[in-house]
């Protein structure tokens, strides 16, 4: 018999958080959740296959804390919009981020929490825009690599590249090199659904028990388009010769202050994240062990998320506030 899992804070409905949109880029606009206007802003960035619906356990308790918390969706991802040329990388991503919260939002300075690709997003959008980034949280997805640091690889036993991610990883290939012939066999609605669900579910890339039925339906309802789940497939064919606007910055060490977090659950992302994460972040707290969480662990560990947030931007929060 399965054991209980720890309670996490309510689910608010589908429709709880008013959803804004701002252009981003000719032709590009985001949609996106801001709640708490007036705090200290912290973005959080999704990944694939989320929407900013995987946030949903997090905006208001952070938002009461005193953070103004700041949720967009992606380009191509659930209510912004698809990219005309089929324009989408991870640089563009950390653009698309950088220009909603900085230039149409008009803060200065931010904070980062993101994993899997809006982990990755977050990494270069801290050294690409160093002045403006204070913090972050990261978990769960691809370390930066640190070519000029081989030796130290070596030393711990670890290829200077990851290694193909974990037992389930075949849907990388299907979405990067096949992805044609997948989109052809994902013919209907349902279909789409079920390859996302299969993501939260048999894959194993969650701890079990961590979504109910409820929660695959909020989830997947987003991806029920081919064009949308097709155009999260993006960065899964950047190593298979889909054209990037430029190279994203993450083959060096990221010098923003990062808290690392790992949900061990996850048979998706290799278990020596921590590992690298040791030598990519020279400025960071952890890596923290987060149990019975995995991949989606902003979800699935709401509780430790939520507060571990709160505590590890409060500095910058009563700053923002006039309480330092």
């Amino acid at each position: 018999m399965s054991r209980p899992r720890p309670p996490q804070p309510e689910t608010p409905p589908s429709d709880a958080f008013e959803i804004h949109r701002a252009e981003v880029a000719p032709g590009m606009r985001l949609a996106y959740v801001r709640e708490g206007v007036g705090g200290y802003p912290l973005v959080l960035v999704h990944g694939y296959p989320e929407t900013k619906r995987i946030w949903w356990r997090n905006i208001r308790p952070l938002a009461e804390a005193g953070y103004e918390v700041i949720v967009p969706d992606l380009r191509g991802y659930g209510d912004s919009d698809l990219s005309e040329q089929d324009e989408y990388d991870l640089v563009l991503y950390s653009r698309d981020v950088f220009t909603l919260v900085h230039d149409v939002l008009g803060h200065e300075r931010f904070g980062l929490i993101g994993g899997d690709v809006g982990g990755v997003v977050n990494v270069d959008l801290a050294n690409r825009f160093p002045a403006h980034v204070d913090r972050m949280i990261f978990f769960n997805t691809v370390a930066p690599i640190v070519p000029e640091e081989a030796a130290w690889y070596a030393a711990q036993g670890l290829s200077l590249v990851p290694l193909e991610h974990g037992p389930t990883g075949d849907y990388r290939i299907r979405q990067g090199r096949d992805h044609e012939a997948l989109r052809r066999e994902l013919d209907t609605p349902a279909r789409c659904r079920q390859w996302v669900r299969d993501c939260y579910e048999h894959r194993l890339w969650a701890s079990p028990g961590a979504f109910e039925e409820a929660d695959y339906d909020f989830m997947t309802e987003p991806f029920a388009d081919i064009e949308r789940l097709a155009a999260a497939w993006a960065p899964y064919q950047l190593e298979h010769g889909r054209p990037m606007s430029e190279m994203p910055l993450v083959t060096q060490k990221t010098a923003t202050p990062t808290l690392i977090l790992y949900g061990p659950d996850d048979h998706v992302v290799p278990t020596d994240f921590p590992k690298r994460c040791e030598i990519a972040f020279p400025n960071r707290t952890g890596p923290l062990v987060v149990p019975e969480s995995g991949h989606f662990l902003q979800w699935e560990r709401a509780d430790v998320l939520n507060e571990v947030a709160r505590f590890y931007f409060s500095e910058l929060r009563d700053r923002a506030a006039g309480r330092a």
